[in-house]
């Protein structure tokens, strides 16, 4: 290296760096147009309608390829979807807030428009994906929102990484351990929001999700996941549009659900989360002990909680996207 010029090596190393591949519009990748079913103000009639949407891929260092979509200008943002959900599922939430942030939807690994592997399927390799995201696109300092087992990954991620890329973190609905520990009380239980007594006991629930003839019955079998809230307009157009373009194949989503329902994650929150932080449940969601059990947690935190008539399910952002943008 001693013989190198110093242009030489700035040259290296930008060439080194990671860059974020060419933008491709959401329209050109996903190859057809879509109509919404309800025409919204404030929301696009159909997929056209929302010329910045973009969906852009990038290589893991184990060698996934992952799909984000992202739109907007400004301040960054990212949101950490659930389990089973993706970018599509995010149409609305995307639109509302490109005006204000640069706005990117991560599908993890298995999910959405992302490649389909059978290994690295954990929180801590998904929280892992998370942090190459970050460093693709070269992001020091953004807002991070992980709903259901994305509120997971954002705290495997501060486990493992910190805050010193996050400014402020929004958790939206995810139970402090899903699975119970043998030494906990009922009062431990119910404010880390358990629902099942072991991860392979989730997995048979959520495997139970996939046989249409029950899944309305399942659904009562689950009852961190209560969905009371409404079929609202907005609900029933991103639905569409995930039904357009993404199948979900529940051999490969299931492979991350034991890993997930093992973590005890109430010492991460108590202990780690040094950024302001906004906790978002419902009146309809079994969850509402436990959120507030983290809103006590976290010292610089708001806790919103929607009622009934604001369709405060789990899917809360997704029923009710204007409320929560």
């Amino acid at each position: 290296m001693r013989h190198l010029t110093s242009r030489t090596i700035l040259l290296l190393l930008l060439i080194a760096a990671p860059r974020p591949a060419t933008a491709a519009s959401a329209l050109s990748v996903l190859g057809k147009d879509h109509a919404f079913p309800n025409r919204i103000d404030g929301l696009p009639s159909k997929l056209s309608d929302f010329k910045d949407l973009q969906i852009n891929y990038f290589q893991t260092h184990d060698g996934v390829k992952l799909a984000y979509w992202e739109a907007g200008e400004g301040k960054p943002l990212v949101f950490v979807p659930g389990w089973s959900e993706n970018g599509a599922g995010y149409i609305n939430v995307l639109y509302l807030l490109r005006a204000g942030y640069h706005v990117y939807v991560l599908d993890p690994r298995n999910q959405g428009l992302s490649q389909r592997v059978d290994f690295g399927n954990r929180i801590a390799r998904y929280a892992t994906d998370l942090k190459e995201l970050i460093d693709h696109l070269g992001l020091q300092s953004a807002d991070f929102c992980g709903h259901s087992m994305g509120a997971a990954i954002l705290w495997s991620y501060i486990d493992l990484y910190g805050t010193s890329r996050m400014h402020k973190v929004v958790f939206v609905d995810e139970p402090i351990s899903i699975a119970s520990r043998p030494e906990w009380s009922e009062g431990q239980r119910r404010d880390f929001g358990v629902i099942a007594e072991s991860p392979a006991e989730l997995v048979a629930m959520m495997s139970r999700f996939f046989q249409p003839a029950s899944a309305s019955a399942n659904k009562e079998n689950v009852p961190s996941l209560t969905f009371s809230g409404k079929s609202t307009p907005p609900f029933v157009n991103s639905e569409s549009f995930k039904a357009a373009f993404i199948k979900n194949d529940p051999t490969y989503m299931l492979k991350v659900l034991f890993d997930h329902a093992a973590n005890d994650w109430h010492d991460v929150i108590s202990r780690k989360i040094d950024v302001p932080a906004a906790i978002f449940t419902g009146e309809l969601s079994n969850n509402l002990p436990s959120q507030r059990w983290a809103h006590a947690a976290i010292r610089n935190s708001t806790l919103f909680v929607y009622s009934a008539e604001e369709q405060g399910d789990h899917l809360l952002m997704f029923r009710n996207p204007m409320k929560f943008t």
